[in-house]
């Protein structure tokens, strides 16, 4: 069978797999839940972003790493090529009104993370050496009593950690530092083989520092640029964010008027972007300190807001903006093109460090999702072998070509989200028990801070 022809057939089986089938059963999935929480990701956004972003008060509890860190470490996995390219690819082929469905896929997305990471905590366990671990894999044994899903989870998860989080992200940071900065793949290679390295030797206690560090700095960075796009052109933002809700609705925008493609690859892409529902974020909010799960799981749901209701917007905005989406530009050379009608040369240098940073912080987090599932599917022995073989990966993805691995990784990354959606849907009641909790702790809090 030759290589074209396996490609071939890996990108149909690929298209099955994130057809309408999983997108709607995942933001099915974020509907029932936020009815079920009370549009807790209304209510709670302001008390959860400033949760995040304070000293926990938590500091004292079980855990291995702070609120803030382990935010840090999940928007590091979730942050990165689908910030630029993918967006670029959804208002591509979905048209303007694409952008549209992301927001509405990352609203309900939130009260699927939250109910991720609530039952990672509540259901995660501690080793000997007392590191905690967590995640699908976890609840779907110890709370659903299906370990055979929490297997089928750790495998899909283990595959994805080296095609999604490993290769195909060193492949991008090689192929933009080489087309910018005319730096050769191998050189990238070696250097990112030495920083993931570096990184990993120290757990996810160094992991949690480096992130908490690398990831506000790149996501800033990126920010502050698209703010300038909009603020020096406000004059256009108002016919930009016009033109996303009418085409979201009418399809105008795309060739042959599909709004079935504009929706699809709204949602698509944003879930690409954020993981809501995949399973992969709750392996880092397992192990923060924090006395209740629903704390934490506030503190996770802010990662889907920034990610794609913050990041990805810029992205999208931007693109809607420059109207270069039907001048037969693709991925990030739409993206590149679009910054730099606003900000000239500057702009391709933008989108070249934001895919820089995005796809290498992707590395360390994913290096953390990777080893516990390989942790839960044989033992603890097995991480520094791992740690071994996945720091050689990165070299290898940065000089060669992937076109095999990115699809097969995409596969992956979709088969995770059905063992991880039965689990959500199956302890939802734990969701909403712990929820209660919460929102009464949280009056208390407040009731306390009134009476003093």
């Amino acid at each position: 069978m030759t290589q074209e022809k396996l490609l071939e057939i890996m990108n149909t089986i690929s298209g099955y797999i994130w057809g309408p089938p999983l997108l709607i059963l995942l933001v099915g999935t974020g509907i029932y839940l936020t009815f079920r929480i009370g549009f807790l990701q209304l209510r709670l956004l302001p008390y959860s972003l400033k949760l995040a972003f304070s000293k926990s008060q938590d500091k004292d509890s079980e855990g291995d790493i702070s609120h803030f860190q382990a935010l840090m470490t999940a928007l590091a996995a979730t942050v990165g090529t689908g910030n630029i390219v993918g967006v670029a690819t959804a208002v591509l082929i979905g048209g303007p009104g694409a952008v549209f469905w992301m927001w509405i896929s990352a609203f309900f997305g939130m009260a699927t993370k939250y109910a991720e990471a609530v039952l990672a905590v509540k259901y995660r366990v501690q080793d000997p050496d007392g590191e905690m671990s967590g995640g699908p894999m976890y609840y779907l044994e110890r709370g659903l009593n299906q370990k055979w899903l929490g297997i089928l989870f750790a495998l899909f998860g283990a595959i994805a950690a080296f095609g999604i989080g490993n290769l195909v992200q060193a492949n991008s940071v090689a192929g933009v530092v080489e087309s910018t900065f005319n730096v050769p793949p191998y050189i990238t290679g070696i250097v990112l083989f030495i920083f993931t390295a570096l990184v990993l030797l120290g757990g996810i206690k160094s992991i949690g520092k480096v992130t908490a560090f690398f990831v506000p700095i790149m996501a800033a960075f990126y920010l502050i640029a698209g703010l300038i796009i909009l603020l020096t052109n406000i004059a256009d933002v108002p016919a930009a964010i016009g033109l996303i809700f009418s085409d979201a609705f009418t399809g105008d925008a795309v060739a042959g008027g599909a709004i079935g493609a504009v929706i699809r690859y709204g949602v698509a892409r944003g879930v690409f972007s954020n993981e809501a529902g995949l399973g992969s974020a709750p392996i880092a909010a397992a192990a923060a300190k924090t006395d209740m799960p629903a704390r934490q799981a506030l503190v996770s749901m802010t990662q889907v807001f920034i990610d794609t209701i913050l990041i990805c917007s810029i992205t999208g905005l931007t693109i809607v903006m420059a109207g270069q989406y039907d001048k037969g530009l693709e991925g990030s050379a739409l993206t590149t093109a679009s910054f730099e009608m606003f900000l000239g040369s500057a702009g391709s240098y933008v989108v070249a460090l934001g895919l820089l940073f995005f796809a290498s912080s992707t590395i360390i987090g994913w290096s953390y999702y990777g080893e516990k599932c390989f942790s839960y599917l044989f033992s603890k022995k097995v991480v520094k072998y791992y740690r071994m073989v996945f720091v050689a990966a990165v070299f290898i993805g940065a000089i060669a070509k992937l076109d095999l691995v990115w699809t097969f990784a995409d596969i992956m990354n979709g088969l995770m989200a059905f063992p991880n959606l039965v689990g959500i849907i199956g302890l939802s009641g734990v969701v909403i028990h712990e929820t209660k909790n919460i929102v009464k702790a949280i009056k208390e809090e407040k009731a306390k801070k009134m009476a003093a």
